[in-house]
């Protein structure tokens, strides 16, 4: 019996179901909920708000940038103190703006917002479970990131400002109280909760997981789960061995705060006095920041890459172009990430040798990505292509994944990196591979899943202009940005008007924010695109995309437990699109080979004997244990 069939005959609740389903008020259903579902919700909508921070922020930074003559009193009913009497921008909280949009875009929005809503949403539907193997860990998850959102958001109001380091947060500078006001309260406050943001990440990555391997419905063999499950599983596991040592580098750090120890700290002179830390080094600190920091590079970004490749093959209406070759670039890739660090680190004065080992390391990666990127292609080509606007952020996602990976290799050679070190060559790099390519799948999900979310469709029309103007505007941003960097400019630096050799780009610099500010306002078309279609959108079909995966086979507004009576088998891959013969051009997962024998492949028939042993396995549901 098909999952659709199941449906229509299966009763609402079966008695041993009836406590999961009872009545529950508001609290229940909406805040602290165990539902994987609305813990996704929430992931969702708290991302996008820090991404209206975050994003806020650098166009802030972009004005001073671009327009440093300017005039900004109209931000001081926003800013108060921080922009003086003659409208200027104080250049301490030009450096703390500049630390918190990294901070906020790379964890806030891009980890907890992308990963945090689509692998709750996604695993449990996708794999055929009920819900997380903790929906408890999971809630708790969700409130640690909330509770850590809160601290770091109250850092922005206090009175010497947040945290001001740089988001990289490098010491002596951000270890030392006394060293500038950015490096008080505000960096004590970044590193709480960072925390906490790190215990939201272990709780959530454990429970993906164990949910992965232990709740895949009957049939659910690993060569069957679609893609997208299978980048959360390697996103976890990166997780779930990286952050612990963020966390213990954060730890030190607070300790050479507070409590006098010299972890990072070493002969440090202050208006020409000495303090007493002896012993430490700031390059540890490094060493450790970045065993987290590369493979958080994927952390954000292969859960993008999974969403593509379900999108991609779904409105191709194409199987997805090496289905095991993809799992293994992903494999490949979150190997490699742990051993290429030190390529954020060719200027510490490390031994050549050890450098041109992490060169030739960091080159290894563009191996596996070529793989993944000449898949999405070959996928696409000849591909009966359907340009939803969660396909077009998908094809843009592979766009933004080459042109910025090209950069990657120029960076990777350490002869290269040491002369583009701390330029705008290595902001537009990483801002085109990591945070816009992530940034195109959090809303090629969106766009994708939306009807799965909340019942309802976003506005097509809108979507597709929201693509083209983003689009354009993020290759109109970074572009040049790589020039100017290749020119010398440094980041971080409050203006470029005090040099000479800088005069000559400054229209540049002017065009590169201009093409920021219509970037950022080209969201607020996506805002009210989404906002207004939770409410008022057109009523989704069943299965709006005639896509292949379970999640499709549950109601349009599923409860929590997902399916209506029994959880349905899988008899095939997930990417069984436009076969030969066929009555549709989609197969979905829940339907045997003995309903196909028009398309079936020779080793198909073969597995029409299998399925009575399918459906005979222990039916692996958590709220009807057997």
């Amino acid at each position: 019996m098909s999952a659709i069939e199941g449906l229509e005959t299966a009763h609402h609740h079966e008695t041993e179901h009836e406590h999961h389903h009872e009545a529950q008020n508001f609290w229940q259903k909406y805040i602290f909920c165990e539902d994987h579902k609305v813990i996704a919700k929430q992931y969702l909508i708290t991302g996008i708000m820090w991404a209206v921070i975050g994003i806020s922020m650098s166009v802030i930074f972009r004005i001073q940038l671009g327009l440093p003559d300017s005039n900004l009193s109209w931000l001081k009913p926003v800013l108060g103190g921080w922009i003086s009497d003659a409208g200027k921008l104080d250049p301490n909280f030009y450096l703390a703006l500049v630390t918190m949009h990294g901070t906020i875009m790379v964890f806030f929005v891009l980890t907890a917002g992308l990963s945090g809503t689509f692998s709750n949403f996604l695993i449990p539907l996708q794999i055929g479970a009920r819900d997380m193997a903790s929906g408890f860990m999971n809630m708790l998850s969700y409130w640690f990131f909330f509770l850590a959102s809160v601290i770091m958001f109250a850092s922005l109001f206090l009175q010497a400002g947040p945290a001001a380091g740089g988001w990289v947060i490098y010491p002596p500078l951000s270890a030392l109280p006394q060293a500038h006001p950015g490096s008080g309260m505000g960096m004590t406050l970044w590193l709480a909760s960072m925390a906490l943001f790190i215990v939201s990440q272990l709780l959530g990555g454990i429970n993906y997981i164990t949910t992965v391997i232990n709740l895949r419905t009957r049939g659910m063999s690993f060569d069957r789960l679609p893609l997208t499950i299978w980048s959360f599983l390697i996103t976890a596991v990166l997780g779930l061995i990286s952050f612990p040592v963020l966390l213990s580098s954060v730890l030190l750090l607070i300790f050479d705060r507070h409590f006098g120890t010299s972890f990072y700290l070493s002969d440090i002179y202050i208006n020409g006095e000495a303090l007493p830390n002896v012993g430490g080094s700031p390059i540890l600190f490094q060493h450790l920041f970045w065993f987290l920091g590369h493979p958080e590079v994927y952390i954000v970004l292969l859960p993008g890459l999974g969403i593509t490749s379900e999108v991609i093959a779904t409105n191709s209406r194409k199987p997805i172009f090496g289905y095991r070759a993809m799992i293994a670039s992903m494999l490949g890739i979150a190997f490699l990430a742990f051993i290429v660090w030190a390529h954020h680190m060719f200027v510490t004065g490390m031994n050549p040798f050890l450098g041109s080992v992490f060169m030739f390391l960091t080159l290894i990666i563009a191996v596996p990505s070529a793989v993944k990127g000449f898949n999405y292609i070959t996928t696409l080509w000849k591909g009966n292509i359907v340009f939803t606007p969660g396909m077009l952020f998908s094809i843009g996602l592979v766009s933004l994944f080459v042109s910025g990976g090209l950069t990657g290799i120029i960076l990777g050679n350490s002869a290269l990196d040491i002369q583009l070190h701390d330029t705008y060559f290595v902001v537009a790099h990483f801002h085109l591979v990591m945070g816009a390519a992530s940034a195109f799948g959090l809303f090629a999900g969106v766009y994708h899943w939306f009807p799965k979310m909340f019942g309802r469709m976003m506005n097509t029309t809108l979507g597709q202009i929201h693509f083209w103007l983003t689009f354009i505007g993020i290759y109109l941003v970074f572009i040049p940005m790589h020039y100017v960097g290749i020119a010398g400019f440094p980041r971080r630096y409050y203006q470029f008007t005090s040099y000479d050799f800088t005069h000559k780009f400054m229209d540049m610099n002017m065009f590169i924010s201009v093409a920021a500010i219509l970037s950022f306002l080209a969201q607020f078309i996506f805002l009210w695109n989404f906002f207004y279609s939770i409410f008022k959108g057109r009523r989704a079909p069943q299965n709006p995309w005639n896509s292949n995966t379970l999640e499709w086979t549950t109601p349009i507004n599923p409860g929590h437990g997902n399916w209506v009576g029994e959880i349905p088998a899988v008899y095939r891959w997930s990417y069984d699109y436009s076969k030969p013969g066929a009555k549709e051009d989609f197969i979905p997962q829940n339907i045997p080979y003995s309903q196909t024998l028009e398309s079936n492949f020779p080793h198909e028939n073969e597995l029409i004997a299998t399925e009575k042993a399918i459906e005979s396995q222990n039916y692996n549901d958590q709220f009807n244990a057997h």
